[in-house]
């Protein structure tokens, strides 16, 4: 493929060569440089791409796409190109690289702070019902196909995204639902192609800090980005920030929530409580009318269930597939029931940090259950105050909180546990300590009370204990069979 045919679109200048080269391969990552490459430097936290631009030139890189000054070998005959950033860039060669997939795609992207993971696996079990074929990308995987390939951002970098998207194209996919977070718009690593449709489900102050968002407001300046590139935009009419984060957008808008105003909007809810089982029903009104059941529980999970809803409207889903296909969805780590009794409910979920544990444990607490028992511990090398804030949640809202432990990393276990009692030794709330994970799960399994509600809270999807640089198998719900088993 020529140099030039790459950069259409791009605003450029060529500092040095010829942009009539012939590229045999495009790369971004050091370890992959090769004779005919274009290698594109990005400007990294820990490594600067552009230092190896002498390297790449010494390897038969025909050309490289910088976005400061770069050294190469006097007598090298690669051609430099300077380009304002270059991770924009790098999403508009990735595109061309692998032939615009996306153009013959109908891609859905959905941000938020929360929802976003639940949202995409309801939107592509719907569209899936109703005979489409569906890839995804998102936090936990990326599904082309049958192949599951684990997630290792939430977003992936843009060469990476292209790449799937080309393979989902060929797999026969007629549509891609995928994540878009934050990060990810901020990186542009989105760039390079049109969303058919864009979601925002809510916004709350997360991810600010070092390698993140400098504040609330570059945060939520960033989610705005995805209505500066799609078709048609679905939003939550009821989050406080929807108006800020659509400041500027040039699509057509949607909107869902409770209001009456919005054009798809849930009434006469009603809490769902079967043995081992939550949910919660309710009706569809405005631009739809129907009842729908969902089997997760509280009014995040009508959110969720509406946001799919609206999405699949455009694509002329039937009711009964709808219904059908909201009732068998399950995400794994997100609210997931794991049947262990016909007298408590016992459910995994990922919430980890202060935020998501308090809206997990209201919800719950919605259902009146004996008991509302959580189980959690706090990653290792990470900030403190979750820790406390954690434990002061979990003691407020729980009626008995288990600490053990989760990714402990490069701390001991014992000194994460003695942090979260902090925070819990600002409540009144009662608490119990088991280091080792399996034991307190065992513990929680073999002390369920009629009626009560049991969550493990922390590792949701994660199949995996971090310890001291290793990744450890660990997957709760495999710690579950065997405790069951060992029971018998």
């Amino acid at each position: 493929m020529k140099c030039k045919e790459l950069l259409k679109g791009l605003s450029y200048e060529c500092i040095r060569g010829n942009i009539d080269c012939e590229i045999n391969k495009v790369t971004y990552d050091s370890r992959k440089l090769s004779q005919g490459c274009m290698f594109i430097c990005i400007s990294g936290y820990v490594v600067d791409g552009h230092s190896f631009a002498y390297e790449a030139a010494q390897k038969g890189a025909a050309a490289i796409v910088a976005e400061k000054d770069v050294e190469i070998p006097k007598d090298s005959d690669t051609v430099i190109i300077r380009v304002e950033d270059t991770r924009y860039a790098m999403a508009f060669i990735s595109a061309a690289y692998f032939g615009h997939p996306a153009d013959r795609l109908k891609v859905i992207g959905v941000t938020g702070t929360k929802g976003k993971t639940t949202t995409t696996y309801l939107i592509k079990s719907i569209l899936e019902q109703a005979g489409y074929k569906v890839g995804l990308v998102g936090t936990i995987e990326t599904i082309i196909g049958d192949k599951h390939i684990p997630a290792n951002n939430t977003t992936p970098e843009s060469f990476l995204l292209q790449k799937y998207f080309k393979e989902m194209e060929e797999e026969g996919c007629q549509i891609v639902v995928m994540e878009v977070a934050s990060q990810g718009l901020k990186l542009h690593r989105t760039q390079g192609f049109t969303f058919e449709i864009g979601i925002f489900t809510n916004l709350e102050p997360d991810h600010i800090g070092p390698n993140e968002h400098a504040d609330f407001e570059e945060y939520q300046y960033c989610k705005g980005l995805l209505f500066k590139q799609c078709r048609l935009g679905i939003v939550n009419k009821d989050d406080a920030h929807v108006d800020a984060v659509l400041k500027g957008h040039t699509c057509q808008i949607e909107t869902y929530g409770f209001d009456s105003s919005a054009d798809l909007y849930a009434e006469n809810l009603k809490l769902v409580n079967k043995p081992g089982e939550l949910g919660i029903d309710f009706a569809v009104k405005g631009k739809m009318d129907f009842e729908v059941e969902v089997p997760t529980p509280g009014r995040f999970s009508v959110y969720n269930a509406l946001t799919a809803i609206s999405v699949c409207r455009h694509f002329k889903v039937e009711i009964p597939q709808i219904q059908k296909a909201l009732l068998g969805a399950h995400v794994k780590g997100r609210i997931e029931m794991v049947p262990v009794s016909d007298q408590f409910t016992l459910l995994i979920d990922y919430a980890h940090n202060a935020m998501s544990l308090k809206s997990l444990l209201t919800t719950l607490r919605e259902y009146n259950p004996t008991r509302l028992v959580c189980l959690f511990g706090c990653g290792g090398n990470r900030s403190k105050l979750r820790r406390y804030e954690m434990g002061e949640v979990s003691g407020t809202y729980a009626d008995l909180t288990i600490i053990t432990s989760d990714n402990p990393r490069f701390e001991k276990p014992q000194d994460i546990i003695d942090d979260i009692k902090i925070g819990i030794g600002k409540t009144e709330g009662k608490y119990i300590e088991i280091c080792n994970r399996k034991e307190a799960i065992a513990y929680a399994i073999s002390h369920g009370q009629p009626g009560d509600i049991i969550v493990l809270a922390g590792k949701g999807h994660e199949d995996y204990q971090e310890i001291e640089g290793v990744k450890y198998p660990m997957d709760e719900r495999v710690l579950i069979k065997e405790i069951l088993m060992e029971r018998h």
